[in-house]
This record gives C-alpha cells, structure tokens and sequence, in this order.
C-alpha cells in the first residue's frame, strides 16, 4: 500500500470439493488450480498492522480474533460469514511502542479465554469482558515468539522465544514456570502440544532443528497408561505395579536435521496423532513421525 508493508487478513472459503468429509480420489481433470472465495476482510484500517488472527476453538466458526498492533480485536462473522462486525475490542497500555507478536483462544473454560505475548510478556485475557486476568511479565529473558495451550489441562499454557528456552506455565500461579526445556540453541519460533497426546511437545528453532519432547510430568497421564487389573496375569500384574510406582522421566525423544536453514513453523496433523510438519527457511516441508517404540509405549 504506497511505500508501506501491511500485513491484513481476510476470510475465505474452501471449494466444496476439499472440505473433510469428501473422501474422492482426485482424478486428473480436477488437478486444476482452484479458487477459493473471499468472504470478507477483517478491516483493521483503524488499528494498524495484523500479527495474527484465531478461530474460537470449539464455536460454530462465527467468532474470530485478531491481534493487531496493540489491539486485540473480536469479530463476528455474519451473513453467511460475508460480513465482518467488530463486536469488542481492548489496547495495551504502557509505555513505547507496545505491540502484539502472537496469541492462542485456550479451548478450556468455554472458550472465554486467550493468551497473548508482546516482548517479553505473556498476559491472559477474559473475552467477554475483555480484561486482563493474569500476566507473566518477564516469562522470557527476550522476545516471546509463540505460545500454545495443553488441550487436555485447563490451566497449562507453553511459551518459547528467543532465550532459546521453552517453559510451561501454570495459569493460576505465574511466579515461576513449571518446567523449562533448554534443549535448542537459537530463537524458538513454535511451540505445539499434540493434540491427542498432551506429553508430545514439539518444538522448531533458527538452529534448523525440530525437538521432540515427552513431558510426562506435567501431562494428563503422568503414569502411562492405566490397566485395568482385570486384564492382567499375575506376573504381569506385578511388573505392572512396579512400572505405576515408576513415574516416567521428561526426556528428549528425537531431534530431526533435515532442514539446513531456521524452522520457522511446526504443526501437528490435525487427522493422525503420530504425524507432524516442519516448514523451513530454505523452502523445505519435512513430514516426520513420531518414533514407533514410543507410539506403543503410550499406546499399550
């Protein structure tokens, strides 16, 4: 727009052909580019530039926010979601050129929630009323880069940023995180929870290399995976108890070096638990699994 970079967002909508659900191979003839339609743009001429924009996690798809600037801005969509309406709004206050980086709508208390970092800074926010309801100042010793929600634990929120650490955090009590992983050596852009498996964390970083983690402490099943005692023999019964006994450690599971240049997204298959992306400065989409000895380690 003139000299300046804007960075905006809108609203589009799939062709009917690849929404989930359609389970036809596509043959050649409809290997033709197709267009998706624009529904309607999130005008943020009033608010400046657009860090990021968030689906209510579990709604009906009527609801988005998006951060920009110092803003944080929530949408309804209407009219067959043609029509954008600004429905609430809140700004950071403080001093200097305070400004968003990036957010997450946690899935918990009935999606009422978000988190944001700006800086250094991770701050929680209650929708309705859009204030501020808790703020981990300092949660990084630099920029905080991205942030994600346990989407089996109401109050556990994960940041990473450019101290090269990870660390979780539990919401009701922001003194001190509740683990920290040190494990990369450059920035750490992503941060992801699977979404079946809250004790698989990945990670990607400006030292081109995705991290693997297994934070069982801090996950919905610190103990494995509970047996009922019916299915199990009496020798068996016995090693059982001593493994229950035996919580498992935090480890590093894996490190993957496929990629030569800073990663700067990583994602989880939203179809397949065991299945993961990692996109790269260099052009490079890696497609991994998670280790098979660990798939059955949780599994069984």
């Amino acid at each position: 727009s003139d000299t300046k970079v804007m960075t905006c967002a809108a609203v589009w909508r799939m062709p009917k052909e690849l929404e989930s659900g359609s389970h036809e191979s596509p043959d050649d003839s409809s290997s033709n580019t197709q267009t998706l339609e624009l529904l309607c743009h999130l005008d943020n001429t009033a608010h400046g530039n657009m860090a990021c924009v968030m689906w209510e996690p579990m709604g009906d798809g009527k609801k988005i926010i998006s951060l920009a600037d110092n803003n944080i801005l929530l949408w309804d969509l209407q009219e067959s979601s043609t029509k954008a309406v600004l429905s609430s709004s809140a700004a950071l206050e403080g001093k200097g050129q305070l400004k968003f980086t990036s957010g997450r709508w946690s899935p918990h208390h009935n999606c009422t929630q978000i988190a944001t970092a700006n800086d250094t800074t991770v701050r929680g926010w209650d929708t309705r009323s859009m204030r501020q309801i808790y703020c981990i100042e300092n949660a990084h010793g630099q920029l905080v880069r991205d942030l994600d929600f346990n989407p089996n634990k109401q109050y556990y929120l994960a940041s990473c940023g450019d101290d090269c650490k990870v660390k979780f955090w539990d919401t009701r009590n922001v003194t001190e995180p509740v683990k920290t992983l040190e494990e990369h050596s450059h920035w750490v852009w992503n941060v992801r929870y699977n979404h079946s498996h809250d004790q698989l964390i990945l990670t990607g970083s400006s030292d081109s290399r995705v991290i693997l983690s297994n934070m069982v402490s801090i996950s919905s099943e610190p103990f494995g995976h509970m047996v009922d005692d019916d299915e199990l023999s009496d020798q068996e019964d016995q090693h059982q108890e001593e493994k229950i006994k035996e919580p498992l450690q935090d480890s590093v599971i894996a490190t993957y070096e496929e990629h030569e240049d800073s990663v700067y997204a990583v994602e989880w298959s939203s179809a397949d638990p065991w299945l993961f992306a990692s996109l790269s400065y260099d052009g490079r989409l890696v497609i991994n699994r998670v280790p098979r000895a660990l798939k059955y380690h949780i599994l069984l």
